[in-house]
């Protein structure tokens, strides 16, 4: 694991980001300066479900995985994070371990944004403190999207929005790590069972399957069985 260390280059990203709108300059600079960067491997775990959380992370580069495993060793996906995302938010507001388990997809350089920096900042900035409820509302309301879409909707119905959701101009990118069994992962079943599913939506006339993407051909009736 390499390392590598500048507050002036993080203070510019998280700028950008509507999480730390309302942190004056001064804060924020403060608040980097304590800031770790590290990069992660793929395949490596950045924290484990349980351990003490000890910050909040900023994906800098790369793709991240957050998941909850079973004792069998099953993983059900939570969400996959992508550059610009922050991600471990609930330690900003309480002293809890890790809800969860994060796994980098491909190589990731993060910054670790130590908790008791975001403590000092929050109570110095209820604006900053606003934006981070709000932005906790959001994660709370995903996990309740994916409880229904894991217990309200068929494999084919979850697979079908996920592509609506996940596509830029009607194409859906798979890098190199979105594998049928990530994409098993995410939908909660077994990779045989989005198999069939992809198969199924592509002989309905609705999806293109290509080796790094997959290509939508009917919008409104993928759509329709989304919903």
């Amino acid at each position: 694991m390499r390392t590598r260390h500048d507050p002036a280059e993080l203070a510019q990203q998280l700028q950008t980001l509507t999480f730390f709108v309302g942190v004056p300059e001064n804060t924020l600079n403060e608040l980097v300066q304590t800031a770790v960067h590290r990069t992660y491997d793929p395949g490596e775990i950045i924290f484990l479900e349980g351990e003490q959380a000890t910050g909040l992370y900023f994906l800098q580069s790369g793709w991240v995985k957050i998941v909850k495993s079973s004792p069998a060793g099953r993983e059900q996906v939570l969400r996959f994070m992508e550059p610009g995302d922050t991600f471990n938010e609930i330690v900003v507001f309480a002293n809890f371990p890790n809800p969860a388990t994060a796994i980098a997809l491909e190589t990731a350089e993060i910054w670790l944004l130590p908790r008791q920096s975001l403590n000092h900042a929050l109570r110095q900035n209820p604006d900053f403190a606003q934006h981070a409820i709000a932005k906790m509302a959001e994660r709370v309301l995903h996990l309740v999207n994916l409880v229904a879409d894991l217990s309200l909707r068929p494999v084919t119905g979850r697979l079908a929005r996920l592509i609506g959701d996940g596509a830029i101009d009607g194409v859906l990118s798979r890098p190199r790590w979105y594998t049928q069994t990530e994409l098993a992962a995410r939908l909660g079943t077994v990779p045989d069972v989005v198999q069939r599913a992809l198969r199924q939506l592509e002989q309905d006339g609705l999806i293109q399957v290509e080796r790094h993407q997959i290509r939508i051909l009917d919008a409104a009736a993928l759509a329709n069985i989304a919903t």
